[in-house]
């Protein structure tokens, strides 16, 4: 087991009549340690992608946004993949082996539970259209009706392998029922059961230590746990989702595709009512995390992903790729470019076929052309690198002017260093700046030059080799050909 810090969050006092202690912050467990067989992959079911993160990230999210103090994710198969993806999170890891079932995983979970009297709630890993809003809901009526569990349910258009949720005549929750053990009538019953629930923890205590093995898989499964709660007079209720779509779990490729484009969907919308132009939603993708401010403008065949920021009246220009960037107000970038962990200053243009890689920093109406690929640079107010140069761990001055074919030689072949160009400085066409090494201000550098040593403020540095003419050379040349 691997633990990590654990966040704190508060809860707002909520009034009924009379004033109420406020319920500690909810803790969360997350099923994630299923093989996915049906994938046809060696890669854990919950690694697979849509909306650029994968669908375990996607189930996280959005339990980060109930503020939990504590996230538990159990995992089984394909562990090490499982535990490398979730390094950057605050999550303690348990592992489930052998795979046992979601009861058993449950279980495992709960022994990581920290001490409190907020919920639990127990989410599968495989459920990447769950949203915040959906757990709040949950957790409320939880609180408000003093239950003992809420679960979610759907309705999907076909409901499948899923299991059933089964009622009395009153309309009360009985019991989950797997499609293997249900009879006709029970497959014919609409309402499925989602895989997310919210306990009390002196419930969720109570049913994990009464489950029993089935006898035909011999596998523990969570879903008894509402008949168990239900047989003893403890308060549970179904609550069935607004949109059938966030209890869908996904099980198959083609459900993948299918729950690609509702994201997709989902995030095109979200742009649009920030005030974005979407110029071809059709050909768009934009990442469920992705922010735009009115007035930008995507082109079509654009990819937008991670935690970019698109501002005011920006536009993005088709078949570009940008990636955890900022882009400024009324910056353009694109056609044909690639960004990532890059910051794109106001009025500043990107493009064609230019590719700024992490650290890259471009002030405030910079100019980096076709055919330019920065990282670690920072290219202050004003500076020009029109095409073909490559700027790697560099500086370059406000106003200064980069020609073509420039490329600062930052690797030595074991450590990367440094170049220096100041304000207003001139780099010549087709130069090399072997770092470290620094340019200073309003200096010149003759195009064709080699630079290895420091050039002051305001000077012009050539290390081109002395030009020669040869008279007559053409008509010799000539004869010695005749002649043969």
């Amino acid at each position: 087991m691997h633990g990590s810090k654990t966040k704190k969050s508060s809860s707002k006092r909520r009034v009924r009549g009379a004033a109420e202690a406020p319920e500690a912050p909810p803790q969360v467990v997350v099923l994630a340690a299923g093989v996915g067989s049906r994938m046809r992959s060696t890669l854990p079911k919950v690694l697979h992608r849509i909306g650029g993160r994968t669908l375990l990230d996607a189930v996280l999210d959005a339990a980060e946004g109930i503020s939990p103090s504590r996230v538990i994710a159990v995992v089984g198969a394909g562990r090490e993949s499982v535990e490398s993806a979730l390094s950057g999170r605050d999550v303690t890891i348990v592992v489930q082996d052998p795979p046992l079932g979601t009861g058993d995983a449950a279980r495992l979970g709960a022994t990581a539970l920290s001490n409190g009297s907020g919920p639990v709630l127990v989410l599968s890993g495989d459920a990447p259209l769950l949203t915040s809003a959906t757990l709040s809901k949950l957790i409320d009526r939880r609180r408000e009706k003093r239950l003992d569990l809420a679960f979610l349910t759907f309705r999907p258009p076909e409901a499948g392998e899923l299991g059933r949720v089964v009622r009395d005549a009153k309309g009360k929750v009985r019991r989950i029922v797997e499609t293997r053990n249900a009879t006709a009538r029970e497959k014919r019953l609409p309402e499925a059961n989602a895989g997310v629930y919210c306990f009390s923890p002196d419930a969720l205590s109570r049913a994990l230590g009464k489950l029993s093995r089935n006898s035909v898989s011999g596998e523990y499964y969570l879903t008894d746990a509402v008949e168990i709660l239900t047989s003893s007079g403890k308060a549970v209720e179904g609550i069935e989702a607004e949109d059938w779509r966030e209890g869908w779990g996904i099980n198959t490729r083609a459900e993948l595709a299918a729950a690609e484009e509702i994201e997709r969907r989902r995030s095109l919308e979200r742009a649009m009512d920030a005030g974005a132009s979407i110029v071809d939603p059709a050909t768009t993708r934009i990442g469920p995390k992705v922010r735009f401010e009115p007035d930008a403008v995507v082109h079509p065949f654009v990819c937008i992903e991670g935690t970019s920021v698109v501002e005011q009246g920006s536009e993005i220009l088709p078949f570009t790729r940008v990636i955890d960037c900022v882009i400024g107000p009324g910056a353009v970038v694109g056609p044909h470019c690639e960004l990532e962990g890059a910051t794109v200053g106001a009025r500043s243009r990107v493009g064609p076929f230019a590719r700024l890689r992490p650290g890259t920093v471009l002030e405030e109406d910079v100019r980096v052309g076709n055919f330019v690929e920065t990282k670690k640079a920072v290219l202050h107010a004003g500076a020009k690198a029109p095409h073909l140069t490559y700027l790697g761990d560099a500086e370059i001055g406000a106003g200064a002017n980069i020609g073509a074919g420039v490329i600062t030689c930052n690797y030595d072949g074991e450590k990367k260093h440094h170049t220096s160009i100041g304000e207003g400085a001139f780099i010549g066409s087709d130069s090399q700046l072997v770092a470290p090494v620094t340019v200073g201000r309003d200096a010149w550098i003759g195009a064709g030059s080699t630079i290895t040593r420091d050039v002051p403020d305001g000077a012009l540095a050539v290390s081109r080799a002395p030009q020669k003419n040869l008279p007559g050379w053409a008509a010799r040349r000539r004869g010695r050909k005749a002649g043969k």
